[in-house]
């Protein structure tokens, strides 16, 4: 046993399918509000560790003398 159709019919259905795309979903904009953000995090967090790696730190040798 089928259920029966629904006794209306939206006419702006058609009309407001756009809003229920996947590219308009909230995380597909709020990715798009900072395009690249992932990739800049990435490329500081190596920068300071390469720079406390490679560097001494001077502020630890001034303090004690």
């Amino acid at each position: 046993m089928s259920n029966p159709p629904p006794l209306y019919r939206d006419p702006w259905a058609k009309r407001e399918a756009w809003r229920k795309h996947p590219v308009f979903s909230n995380r597909a904009m709020f990715r798009k509000v900072f395009p690249g953000f992932g990739i800049a995090v990435a490329a500081f967090s190596v920068y300071v560790v390469a720079e406390n790696l490679l560097q001494p730190d001077k502020s630890r040798h001034e303090a004690k003398h």
